[in-house]
């Protein structure tokens, strides 16, 4: 089954990033369960057509498909995900501020492009209608992914549960009775996995950066993973999700400007020993958004054992944020 969807993952990577140069994730797999929620209602006065077919926006099943496979390659083998549970949600769900979309009002308001503000979600409405902090605690899923329409409202990633912390975004307030943490996935299914792999990129530098928190400058590996030339010219080393080795500013993924960087090292992790070479754009695809963060999340360690008291395989805190202190 994973070989089918390793290889699937590889058929999507644009030919930059598909060039493995470390080594295949050899152990225990993980195989995080989740919970798939989808706001894609009908709308009566269009035919009763979904939003999805009224607009000609993407098939959420096909986007996590996307997703997973992305995932298990970038993972070289690791993480592999698995929908244990998809709950068709047709209905709109309430703001902040009490406001509820109907559907005419939603095919309306997009239409104008006059959207209601304030736009965000009420997460606590969302946790309480799917009731999944007793879910969670029950066993039923490690995380939960949310697909909805433009303005949903939703954070790209939020985190509930006791001892929540920040994944690009506040946690969800009111929720630290829940015996344990989970994230929340959101992903507009207007858009392309390249914007889902975005999210999942945020999450990685909120949880990454709270994992090396409390390390000295020498021992803080994250600080070194995130290097870019316009901040430490000429000792680049992977960039970050908006910023590769070579940019000059956010998403400029496409700077032909070649640099100096220590990029392969993180492929020999821990030996970061390597003397660094010239590298430009063409090898994260060129300015293509896919292709760059399919090539920075190939770069994370997925090694055995620890470095300074942290595991040399990091995506097992990208996955289960309790592990995080």
């Amino acid at each position: 089954m994973f070989d089918r969807i390793l290889r699937a993952g590889k058929q999507l990577l644009a030919p930059a990033a598909t060039a493995a140069l470390a080594s295949p994730y050899t152990g225990v797999p993980a195989r995080p369960r989740v919970l798939q929620i989808v706001h894609n209602p009908p709308v009566e006065t269009e035919g009763g057509r979904r939003l999805t077919e009224l607009f000609g926006w993407n098939d959420p099943d096909r986007l996590a498909r996307q997703y997973i496979a992305d995932l298990a390659a970038s993972s070289y083998g690791y993480l592999q995900y698995q929908i244990v549970e998809q709950i068709t949600a047709d209905w709109f769900p309430p703001k902040l501020d009490g406001f509820r979309y109907t559907g005419p009002g939603y095919v309306q308001a997009w239409r104008s492009r006059r959207m209601h503000e304030p736009d965000r979600i009420d997460y606590e409405a969302q946790v309480r209608a799917f009731n999944l902090i007793e879910r969670y605690e029950r066993g039923d899923f490690d995380e939960v992914w949310f697909f909805s329409f433009p303005y949903a409202g939703d954070y790209e990633s939020t985190m509930v549960g006791r001892g929540a912390f920040w994944c690009n975004s506040q946690p969800v307030p009111n929720t630290g009775h829940c015996q344990g943490r989970f994230v929340m996935m959101a992903f507009n299914y207007e858009r392309g996995v390249d914007c889902m792999l975005e999210n999942f990129g945020h999450r990685t530098e909120s949880i990454m950066s709270r994992v090396f928190a409390h390390h000295p400058p020498a021992q803080n590996l994250w600080n070194l993973f995130i290097r870019y030339d316009q901040v430490a010219p000429g000792g680049s080393h992977c960039g970050n999700v908006h910023f590769a080795p070579s940019s000059a500013r956010d998403y400029d993924w496409g700077n032909r400007r070649p640099v100096h960087s220590f990029c392969d090292n993180w492929y020999n992790f821990p030996d970061l020993s390597g003397p660094g070479r010239m590298v430009d754009c063409s090898e994260w695809g060129g300015g293509d958004m896919r292709a760059h963060h399919l090539w920075w999340l190939k770069h994370l360690p997925h090694g055995p054992g620890e470095t300074f008291g942290v595991s040399s395989n990091w995506w097992q805190y990208l996955i289960d944020p309790n592990l995080v202190q």
